[in-house]
């Protein structure tokens, strides 16, 4: 079967999905996006998912394409067309296709994008088991991380070093030796005395979905969390280092800049809250 996309209002073939050379997405990175998780058949969080797009819409000062309460429906309905079980759904909003000029079009309709793609948990699973390597890079993006852009070249350029690396993430560490978050994911330490520690998220992260539901897997699972900075050379040190994002939940980190982490094998506190995430995250059938 064919992949299906859904844009600006029509159901098409993946391979016919296109947008107009002036979109400004396209042209200014203009525009916002969000990822969610498909898993056992449900979408993962996904209340929390529109709310975060509205937060940014809202701070772009873009419009919603279509009112709140059909989001949800197209989200399923691309799911559905693409038979995803297990994978993720896939929502961007620019703020439409306008004659190229830097200020805020009159009256253009905001342009809407969603796709869906299939995954396999068992390979999430084993990667999980052998845990990931991340590297760490200069702090080099806006300041206003906080808003879920499409403008992501600086992320892409980590992400890609970090490969050629022979690792899985790069993290972003400020002049002073902070930890800021990853080219995809949010970061989080574990102390010798089994604290879970991640940076505040009021801004200079994103404020990540997964990192929120983590919070209430902790208090379920009677864990302690802090929020504050960490420095690499702390991480280096942790009992147990890991990252979280939509698309990996909390992935275990076994090396840092090629340092090993702990033992270098996947802790069990941060395995312990993978497992028990989905009996704690929101699911939206699909």
């Amino acid at each position: 079967m064919p992949r299906i996309a859904y844009v600006n209002g029509r159901y098409v073939a993946h391979a016919d999905a296109f947008v107009h050379i002036e979109d400004r997405g396209y042209q200014f990175a203009d525009g916002v996006y969000e990822v969610c998780e498909v898993a056992r058949g449900f979408i993962v969080d996904m209340p929390r998912h529109l709310g975060r797009l509205n937060r940014s819409l809202t701070e772009l000062s873009i419009d919603w394409p279509v009112t709140p309460g059909v989001l949800p429906i197209i989200l399923r309905e691309v799911v559905r067309c693409n038979h995803v079980t297990d994978g993720l759904v896939y929502l961007q909003v620019t703020r439409g296709v306008a004659s190229r000029d830097f200020v805020f079009p009159a009256g253009t309709k905001p342009s809407l994008v969603v796709t869906a793609r299939k995954a396999d948990p068992a390979a999430a699973a084993k990667r999980a088991e052998s845990g990931i390597k991340v590297i760490t890079v200069p702090e080099n993006r806006w300041d206003r991380v906080d808003i879920k852009s499409v403008g992501l070249l600086p992320n892409v350029l980590a992400k890609q070093k970090a490969k050629e690396a022979g690792a899985q993430e790069a993290w972003f560490v400020d002049a002073d030796g902070t930890v800021k978050e990853g080219g995809s994911s949010n970061a989080w330490i574990i102390t010798r005395d089994g604290v879970l520690v991640t940076r505040p998220a009021e801004r200079g992260i994103l404020r990540g979905i997964t990192r929120t539901t983590l919070f209430d897997v902790a208090a379920k699972l009677g864990l302690k969390i802090e929020e504050r900075g960490f420095s690499v050379a702390e991480a280096k040190a942790a009992r147990e280092v890991f990252i979280s994002s939509a698309t990996t939940i909390a992935m275990p980190i076994v090396a840092i800049d090629g340092a090993p982490v702990a033992n270098g094998h996947p802790g069990s506190i941060t395995l312990s809250l993978r497992h028990a995430f989905f009996d704690v995250a929101e699911k939206s059938p699909a």
